[in-house]
């Protein structure tokens, strides 16, 4: 058993993540779900959908639920998942670090592999000419 992964961003974000992720790993050892969250979506209909992927993803080790903004609907409709059954962790910003990081350690259980994945996309946030400058610490 895995933990499950589940993003809900805006739009087509989640999906073109995936996507990429997956054209640079080959595989992606996780089961992952992406719900798109569209400026027309109804928050309610989009929360059922997000509890029915958690039901599917989560196998018993939990979910970790990854958004884009912080206070932005995805976020909001995340944050309301936390009170269901399932052990749910929620962190927002994804970015492609994060999903390389998260993919590199599938055997990690919940709460070490959301430490993973802040590390991840903290450490991926780089300013460009100070690396080429002086290189990465």
């Amino acid at each position: 058993m895995s933990v499950g992964i589940l993003l809900i961003t805006h739009n087509r974000l989640g999906a073109d993540l995936m996507e990429t992720a997956r054209g640079m790993l080959r595989e992606t050892p996780l089961s992952v779900a992406n719900l798109a969250v569209s400026p027309v979506s109804d928050p309610d209909e989009i929360l059922k959908r997000a509890r029915e992927l958690c039901d599917r993803l989560d196998t018993g080790n939990g979910v970790l639920v990854l958004t884009d903004m912080f206070g932005s609907t995805p976020s909001n409709i995340a944050c309301r998942l936390c009170n269901d059954a399932h052990q749910v962790r929620i962190l927002a910003g994804v970015n492609l670090p994060m999903l390389i990081r998260i993919f590199n350690y599938p055997a990690l259980d919940l709460d070490a592999l959301m430490d993973k994945a802040l590390s991840g996309g903290h450490d991926g946030v780089l300013n460009c000419q100070e690396v080429s400058r002086h290189g990465k610490d």
